[in-house]
């Protein structure tokens, strides 16, 4: 009879906690520092690489009486007050404890508002605040200073991790947005930000270049693969707690197969563990079949992402599997791939970033998503 266990072995496609969490030892002290010493932090890396649950993991080691953290998704925010609503309502939802009215402390705020909360009567449950906030009823800068007041009150540092930080380009007027909050939280002395999203080339766009409000806001840290010996130390111990084996090399080529990319790497293991009995050892047959498996449940989301690009879109991708990353203007390129005329070249490119099919390092391009580059390449 197989054992049971209160924790899943793999976790992909959401944050994980400490028991599915591996290396990071250095990001994770740097944040650690960065929030304790009031640093603001970019954090920037490809989709899936696990930045999230990096700074959950950091967030936990702060000392709540002297730190407090928030946490907020922008992805859902598609306007200038969208943000200012959530922003508010994490700000002081996250910064309230049960045994306190944290709406005495909010008090100023929200007096002009007819707030609607919702406090379930579990102990362990967050607190649901909807607040309607609008221009008539609150200054942009007013609600951006909101964690700025509330630490003060409390004596506190306050950290606010925001994530999909590149969602703000999207607003209208967004480079006179992104000069407010700039404006507003460069002067403010204990609260300080973290901010990273999923969309490498367009946090790299927001806070590495001159011309933007956001240029040399804070530290920026670029997060890089786990190491395979890592991947190997953590994969192997998770199989031998559920009685099965796998040898080093075979994790090395599951490694391999998803070029070392987080997610990808707990989903084909969780799959792979599924495949074997207790005792069992797995093999790289074994493994083939997982990806196989891995392939077959991500077919219909790649068919769905190449299904609207256009002739010229899909060769630009066949050329980056054929080796060429930066040299698209060349003319023999052009002509081997048909990628049309040298000024299609930059089109091409910003339309497939903008579907995330590929990503951007320097001048030089790839495909974003191993397993999809696999899947392109057989077709």
């Amino acid at each position: 009879m197989n054992k049971t266990f209160d924790k899943r072995s793999f976790v992909f496609g959401v944050a994980v906690d400490d028991y599915n969490f591996t290396d990071r030892e250095q990001e994770t002290r740097q944040l650690c520092h960065n929030f304790e010493s009031g640093i603001n932090t970019i954090l920037i890396s490809p989709r899936r690489w696990g930045k999230t649950s990096l700074v959950k993991k950091a967030s936990k080691f702060m000392d709540s009486e002297s730190v407090m953290m928030v946490h907020m998704d922008m992805f859902p925010c598609k306007t200038e007050y969208d943000f200012y609503n959530a922003f508010s309502a994490a700000v002081l939802t996250q910064t309230a404890s049960r045994k306190e009215l944290w709406m005495e402390n909010a008090r100023d705020f929200v007096s002009r508002l007819v707030p609607k909360i919702s406090i379930s009567p579990e102990p362990n449950s967050d607190i649901s605040l909807s607040l309607g906030i609008t221009p008539a009823t609150h200054s942009p800068e007013e609600i951006l200073n909101l964690p700025e007041h509330i630490a003060r009150q409390k004596g506190k540092r306050i950290v606010v991790c925001l994530d999909e930080f590149q969602q703000i380009g999207e607003f209208t007027d967004t480079l006179t947005i992104q000069k407010r909050l700039r404006t507003v939280w460069q002067h403010q002395q204990l609260t300080s930000y973290c901010l990273f999203g999923s969309k490498k080339h367009l946090m790299t766009s927001l806070f590495g270049m001159r011309s933007k409000p956001f240029y040399q806001f804070g530290q920026m840290m670029f997060l890089g693969k786990i190491p395979v010996q890592a991947w190997t130390e953590y994969i192997q111990s998770h199989f031998e707690e559920r009685d099965r084996h796998i040898p080093a090399e075979v994790v090395a080529e599951l490694c391999d197969l998803v070029e070392q990319q987080s997610s990808y790497v707990q989903q084909l293991a969780a799959i792979l563990l599924s495949m074997l009995s207790e005792g069992e050892t797995a093999t790289k047959e074994h493994l083939r079949t997982a990806f196989q498996s891995l392939l077959d449940t991500c077919t219909p989301l790649f068919k769905q992402q190449i299904a609207t690009l256009t002739g010229y879109q899909m060769n630009f991708l066949r050329s980056i599997l054929a080796g060429h990353h930066s040299d698209f203007g060349e003319r023999a390129v052009r002509d081997e791939f048909d990628l049309g005329s040298p000024s299609n070249i930059p089109r091409l490119k910003d339309a497939l970033l903008e579907r995330d099919l590929i990503e951007q390092d320097g001048r030089s391009v790839f495909l974003a998503d191993p397993v999809f580059a696999r899947w392109f390449r057989a077709l």
